[in-house]
């Protein structure tokens, strides 16, 4: 079957209300044509992808599966279709994308220096969909920082960072100087498996409000000072590499002088070229 990318969106749109009056409100529909709508996706599917009740409206385990899934499609084609009319326009565009704490700005200006009629546009990535823009078209580059899936990507390394402890400044360890893992033991560890939180400004002030720790790279550490909070160096803890990553069929141009662009200027080395070439 083919699916119809309008349904697709009034789907996302209910999915992400959960309500189908507010739905209908964004997408400047009335409420029973979005439900027929939405009638008509799960005729086609042959599966429910709403509980409804009076109260509530919530995604079934097929939903939730359509729902990720389908954020992912939306972008894409949005992404290609921006794409097709820059091209119409004559427009040269770059969307970097940067991990929190990575400051990708010192690579721009040496680009922009050389390529002044590409027009570029920053994108600050989430902490759990550090490739996904990547995938889907959002970005044509990213600064990316380990772990994340590189499955089709072409990354190139361009340097390490520590991780240090973020703990409030009322924790029992915060007057230490360093501190080893064996210190964390027992500890709430805020992360993606424990509590994701949609911005590092949640998760620290979640920290601050006693709910927890983290382990963050020293650059996030560096770009978030708060007097509330401490940061303290795990003498034992691994390093975590950083990398300009580009999807493997990306080859234009632009692109790839970015990436040549941005290795030599944020790598502690020059690295081999040859990886996105």
């Amino acid at each position: 079957m083919d699916l119809d990318l309008r349904k697709l969106r009034y789907f996302v749109a209910v999915a992400e209300h959960r309500h189908f009056n507010r739905a209908a409100e964004q997408l400047y529909i009335a409420q029973p044509v979005l439900s027929r709508q939405i009638r008509s996706l799960e005729q086609e599917l042959g599966c429910a992808l709403f509980l409804r009740t009076t109260r509530s409206v919530q995604l079934t385990p097929a939903g939730e599966q359509l729902y990720e899934d389908a954020r992912g499609i939306l972008a894409s084609v949005d992404a290609a279709l921006r794409r097709v009319h820059e091209v119409d326009r004559g427009v040269e565009r770059l969307v970097v994308a940067f991990s929190p704490g990575l400051h990708v700005s010192e690579a721009v200006r040496a680009f922009t220096a050389t390529h002044p009629g590409v027009q570029i546009e920053l994108f600050h990535l989430k902490w759990w969909e550090q490739d996904a823009p990547l995938r889907d078209g959002r970005a044509d580059v990213g600064y990316l920082r380990h772990p994340f899936d590189d499955t089709g990507l072409r990354t190139v390394p361009v340097g390490s960072e520590q991780k240090v402890a973020c703990l409030p400044v009322t924790h029992p360890l915060a007057r230490r100087r360093a501190l080893v893992m064996a210190d964390l033991d027992g500890e709430t560890v805020l992360d993606a498996r424990e509590r994701r939180t949609s911005s590092v400004e949640e998760k620290f002030e979640l920290i601050a409000a006693g709910q927890g720790i983290a382990m963050v790279p020293s650059s996030v550490a560096g770009s978030y000072s708060r007097p509330d909070l401490v940061y303290l160096p795990v003498t034992d803890s691994a390093s975590v590499g950083t990398c300009i990553a580009v999807a493997k069929d990306r080859r234009e141009r632009r692109v790839r002088d970015f990436v040549t662009v941005a290795a030599q200027i944020l790598g502690e080395q020059r690295p081999r070229l040859a990886a996105v070439d």
